[in-house]
């Protein structure tokens, strides 16, 4: 049996499986919301509330005749799903000239910064829709994309990782607004999302780094062969800030009138918590930081762990309270 995994309150989260959910009750007509919400791996409490936001989706336009319709009498009193007027999402994607166009002209433009792996996926793309004709309008577009701020770092980074010695870096951190002079063993360079890295071994730090090359100011290569530590690349298939680094893992348990945190900031996992609040793990580069979105949404907001995190800002909240009331 399948264990439904934790509610997660994230937008994207949810389109996903409203976009699931169709085509799954295309093909069976109707099903209880028990097996659909095993089938989704969710409980039914939250595919009740997602049935209840794919009530008012549809096409352009907003008039009834447009709109998917959800047959709530079956839902509140039998636990069946019946779903109509939706067919349009069970057929075939048919772009015109304009979309085609679109479309292709944005593969092109993520191909040409994107990792070997996402390129793969991006020329398999292509290739089936210029197979189907689909491309021909964007046939004679031409994609260049702006250069990288750090690429003229390159030919210094790479020569230092071919010849396997160590560099001092100039790098600056916008979270702590700090610049610092560090000396590292170069790993490798990668391109994780939009952004390039070169993943290090930071003597100043006495820890595994990844350093941003648009915030690395200068690079020399230094005569001193690498340690041993910096012989194998990490594997990264996980991202770069998982706990690690220059991050600490931290837990915030939300009140509904904080929930959309998870919306705007990437987040590693979240978990149902007591009485309707929302627990959200997070990796924080910065503490200043996190007290000030802390600040921000008080008192909807507390830090679960890890504990100093919870006793600082109790302690910062606590002095900026008397500052108020000697103003009084």
């Amino acid at each position: 049996m399948t264990t439904p995994r934790p509610v997660v309150h994230a937008a994207r989260e949810q389109v996903g499986r409203l976009l699931a959910l169709v085509p799954y009750l295309h093909q069976r007509g109707e099903v209880r919301i028990s097996e659909a919400a095993a089938a989704l791996g969710v409980d039914a409490a939250q595919l009740d509330k997602d049935l209840r936001v794919l009530f008012m989706c549809g096409l352009p336009g907003g008039f009834p005749d447009d709109l998917i319709n959800v047959d709530l009498d079956a839902l509140e009193g039998e636990g069946i799903i019946r779903v109509d007027n939706a067919d349009y999402l069970a057929r075939p994607v048919r772009f015109g000239p304009s979309e085609a166009a679109a479309l292709v002209v944005a593969l092109r433009a993520i191909e040409q910064n994107a990792s070997a792996e996402t390129r793969e996926v991006v020329e398999r793309t292509l290739a089936k829709l210029e197979a189907a004709g689909a491309a021909s309008a964007a046939q004679q577009i031409h994609v260049a994309a702006e250069d990288n701020p750090g690429e003229e770092l390159l030919p210094v980074l790479q020569g230092a990782l071919e010849r396997a010695r160590q560099l001092e870096i100039s790098y600056y951190v916008p979270s702590r607004d700090e610049q610092s002079t560090r000396v590292v063993d170069p790993r490798a360079i990668t391109r994780v999302g939009d952004a390039t890295y070169l993943d290090a071994w930071c003597h100043t730090a006495q820890g595994d780094r990844a350093f941003r090359l648009d915030r690395i100011l200068t690079a020399t290569e230094l005569p001193d062969a690498v340690s041993e530590l910096a012989a194998q690349p990490r594997d990264l298939s996980a991202g770069w800030f998982r706990g690690e680094g220059e991050t600490v893992a931290v837990t915030l348990r939300l009140s509904p009138e904080a929930q959309w945190i998870p919306e705007y900031y990437p987040v590693v996992d979240t978990a149902s918590g007591p009485g309707g609040t929302l627990d959200v793990a997070l990796d924080v580069a910065s503490e200043a930081w996190l007290q000030q979105l802390l600040f921000r949404v008080a008192p909807h907001a507390r830090v679960v762990a890890p504990q100093e995190f919870a006793e600082s800002f109790t302690a910062n909240a606590q002095a900026t309270l008397r500052l108020y009331e000697g103003t009084a």
